[in-house]
C-alpha cells in the first residue's frame, strides 16, 4: 500500500471500530458468551488451515534469518491453539462485570456516588511475533464489550489474517458486528504511526513486544498507552522454601518456554539453602542446556558439584535473555533479594518461593 492508501485504510478501520464499539457496549452477556464459545469452536476446527498459514510465516521467517526465539514465538502448535481455545471458553464462563457498580458512598449532601464498570470503547493493540495474541486480544475485546484494532507483526501476517477471519465469523454467528475486531491488513509500518495518532477513533493503545517497540509507540502516540518494557523476571528461593517445590517452580519459570517476556531470567537463592538447592537446580539446567551465569558464591557451589558455571558480569543482572541463559546469585536473605530485584528487575513478573 502507498502512504495515501494506508491512511485511507486506517481511517476506515477507525470509523468502523467506533461504530462497532457502541454496539458492543450494548451487547448482553449471553450474546458475548455465544461469540466466545463460537470462537473457541472455530479455532479447534480450523487446525489444518491455521497450520498452513502459519507454515508460510515460519518459512518466510526462517529464510529471513530471524533469531530462533523470534521464530519460536511465531509457532501455532496444536498446544498453542488448544490453549487459546480454552482461554475463550474460560472467558465465556466468567461473570460479566459490565454495569457492575462498586465503591458506592453517600455524600453529606445525600447524593450517592459510585463507580460503574463500563467498556473503554476502542483499543488498539500492537504486538510482535506471537499470532496467538490475535485470539487473546479478540476474546478480551468481546468479553469486555469493546472494539479492537489489531496490528500484529509483519512476520506473522498470514497467521494473523487466518485467525482474524475466525474472529469475524464468530462475531457474525453471535449477531455481533464483524468490525468489533479488525486486523490491520498491511505490513506497512506507516499503519502503526496512523493507529497511535487517531484519538478521534482510538481510546487507548496497548503495545505488546520488546522494549524498542514499546518505547517507539510511547514516544509517538497521541492516544493514552498502557505499557510495560523489558521482562527481566526473577525468582527468589527463600530460606524457608520447600526445596522440592522450589525446584519445580524455578524449572518451570525458566525452561517451560524461553521466549515469553514473563520467563525467569534471574535466580536468587538464600545463602542458608544455597548449598542444598543450587546443585539440584543446576543439574536440571545443565541437562536442558541452560547456561548459568553466576556470582562468585553460586559459581563455586555449582563447580564443586561438577556443574558448569560462567562468571556473571554486571550487565547480566540487567539482561532479558529470552534464551537458555539464566543469571544466578546467592543473597543473604529476603532483604538483599528485594534490593537486588528493585535495582535490576524490570518489575514485570517477580516471585518469592517461601512458606512464610
Amino acid at each position: 500500500m502507498n502512504a495515501f492508501n494506508v491512511h485511507e485504510h486506517m481511517q476506515t478501520l477507525g470509523l468502523q471500530a467506533k461504530t462497532a464499539a457502541a454496539l458492543m457496549a450494548r451487547a448482553d452477556a449471553a450474546t458475548k458468551m455465544r461469540a466466545l464459545k463460537a470462537l473457541a469452536r472455530r479455532v479447534r476446527e480450523a487446525g489444518p488451515d491455521l497450520a498452513a498459514a502459519n507454515e508460510r510465516d515460519l518459512a518466510r521467517a526462517t529464510d529471513a534469518g530471524l533469531p530462533a526465539p523470534m521464530v519460536d514465538r511465531l509457532k501455532l502448535t496444536p498446544k498453542v491453539l488448544a490453549t487459546v481455545a480454552e482461554g475463550c471458553d474460560q472467558l465465556a464462563a466468567m461473570p460479566d462485570v459490565i454495569g457492575e457498580i462498586i465503591g458506592m458512598k453517600q455524600q453529606p449532601s445525600g447524593i450517592r456516588v459510585g463507580q460503574m464498570r463500563v467498556p473503554i470503547g476502542v483499543f488498539g493493540m500492537i504486538y510482535e511475533s506471537r499470532p496467538n495474541v490475535t485470539i487473546e486480544a479478540a476474546s478480551l475485546a468481546i468479553k469486555s464489550g469493546n472494539a479492537a484494532i489489531l496490528r500484529g507483526g509483519s512476520e506473522a501476517i498470514e497467521s494473523n489474517k487466518a485467525l482474524a477471519q475466525l474472529v469475524g465469523d464468530a462475531l457474525a454467528e453471535a449477531g455481533l458486528p464483524r468490525e468489533a475486531v479488525q486486523l490491520v491488513q498491511t505490513t506497512d509500518r506507516e499503519a502503526v504511526g496512523q493507529l497511535i495518532a487517531m484519538p478521534q477513533f482510538v481510546d487507548v493503545i496497548i503495545p505488546r513486544g520488546g522494549k524498542g517497540l514499546i518505547e517507539r509507540i510511547s514516544a509517538g502516540a497521541k492516544v493514552p498507552v498502557i505499557k510495560h518494557l523489558d521482562g527481566n523476571c526473577h525468582v527468589f528461593v527463600d530460606e524457608t522454601a520447600e526445596l522440592p517445590m522450589a525446584l519445580k517452580i524455578v524449572d518451570n519459570a525458566k525452561t517451560q518456554k524461553y521466549s515469553p517476556c514473563n520467563a525467569a531470567e534471574g535466580l536468587l537463592v538464600a545463602a542458608s539453602v544455597a548449598d542444598a538447592f543450587l546443585p539440584q537446580i543446576g543439574a536440571v539446567f545443565a541437562a536442558k542446556g541452560v547456561e548459568m551465569r553466576c556470582d562468585a558464591a553460586a559459581g563455586a557451589i555449582l563447580r564443586d558439584a561438577g556443574l558448569p558455571a560462567v562468571d556473571a558480569v554486571e550487565a547480566d543482572w540487567f539482561e532479558e535473555y529470552l534464551a537458555a541463559v539464566i543469571s544466578i546469585k546467592v543473597v543473604a536473605g529476603v532483604d538483599e533479594a528485594i534490593a537486588h530485584i528493585n535495582h535490576y528487575s524490570s518489575h514485570h513478573t517477580d516471585a518469592i518461593v517461601t512458606r512464610d
